[in-house]
């Protein structure tokens, strides 16, 4: 449990199997509410049972996560931490995601998910967590630097819109073993 900036608790704990319909409708709303995230709504890959299906296996893993964080009883944010792969040269990397229902944002949420992503990354062994950002999401790239991710270089053709926009990523990395 944690107090966010509107003075309201916030629950942080691993999602389970049961929240597949909430975490499904969670996608849905907030792929909608900005052109940051790597995919629109209507290109989510799972339905309600496989998204069940899918956070069962984030429940049982032993180096992947997938957090919630509850308001009010209403999903406000998930963040997550997947290994990159088991190939000796790359299992020492992880991929952070994140996301905040919009009018969560700006109340402390995504610094809690962060710093409790990074903790989870940590005592799985991971030594470096990565993520790309677009470099117009200025609020969630001072976000990840005031936590110390660094910037390692720039694709500025990293996303493609509907609309045929060019979306530079930023490429970033925190080293958890220093």
């Amino acid at each position: 449990m944690v107090q966010i900036k509107n003075g309201r608790s916030c629950l942080l704990r691993n999602a389970t199997e049961a929240d597949g319909e909430e975490v499904y409708r969670f996608f849905h709303l907030t792929h909608g509410q900005t052109d940051f995230l790597l995919a629109y709504p209507d290109e989510n890959s799972f339905d309600v049972p496989e998204e069940r299906q899918f956070l069962a296996s984030r429940e049982a893993s032993a180096n992947a996560v997938m957090l919630c964080a509850y308001v009010g009883g209403v999903l406000a944010g998930t963040a997550s931490v997947e290994p990159l792969g088991g190939k000796i040269k790359i299992r020492h990397r992880a991929e952070f995601g994140i996301t905040v229902e919009k009018s969560f944002q700006g109340q402390g949420i995504g610094r809690a998910l962060m710093n409790a992503c990074i903790e989870c990354a940590r005592q799985a062994g991971f030594l470096q967590l990565e993520l790309d950002a677009v470099a117009d999401n200025v609020p969630a790239l001072t976000l990840y630097k005031s936590v110390g991710f660094q910037e390692y270089g720039r694709n500025p053709r990293g996303f493609r819109t509907r609309g045929g926009r060019w979306q530079t990523l930023v490429l970033m990395r925190l080293e958890l073993d220093s």
